[in-house]
């Protein structure tokens, strides 16, 4: 995949995020199959954290400053830190989208960029500016996924159906 349709999925997926949440009942907002598990307000604030402090800023990293130190992060940390549970989900649901936005922007706007430019992860070893944006796309269907999962089972839950006539989930 070329960087641009990359850049092209990350922006279509604004669309995916935003009409998949769209029109949710409140309580499946919060609502987890198991206690361990993430809800969807818990995810979209997650999604915010991830766009701005990792992914946006690590392809910055790797392309301006790949000689310095990466700035570490705690998603996990973040969900209790950050007090995901007491967010808004419209407010929250907008910011996602308004940081996007701010991303695309920014990403469509580099010239003559050196994908390969790379940093070294305290973890993972060498990760070029084109693994993290394959990477920020992955993390979106990733995210995806999950939401649409925790939907299904949602409805499962809800609706006392076995929901078998529709397909093996």
């Amino acid at each position: 995949m070329h960087s641009h349709e990359i850049i092209s999925a990350l922006e279509n997926n604004a669309g995916v995020f935003r009409e998949t949440l769209s029109g949710l009942p409140p309580q499946m907002l919060l609502w987890k199959a198991k206690p361990s598990d993430w809800c969807i307000l818990g995810i979209i604030c997650h999604l915010v954290d991830e766009e701005k402090e990792d992914f946006r800023a690590r392809v910055k990293h790797a392309l301006e400053t790949p000689t310095k130190s990466l700035v570490p992060i705690d998603p996990e940390g973040w969900y209790t830190q950050r007090n995901y549970m007491e967010q808004d989900f419209q407010e929250i649901l907008q910011c996602f989208l308004s940081e996007r936005a701010t991303s695309i922007k920014w990403l469509k706007g580099l010239e003559n960029v050196n994908w390969e430019s790379s940093l070294e992860h305290p973890d993972l070893g060498k990760i070029s500016a084109r693994s993290f944006l394959l990477n920020w796309l992955a993390h979106d269907y990733h995210h995806i996924r999950q939401i649409n999962n925790l939907k299904h089972a949602y409805l499962k839950h809800s609706s006392g159906d076995s929901l078998t006539y529709a397909g093996k989930w």
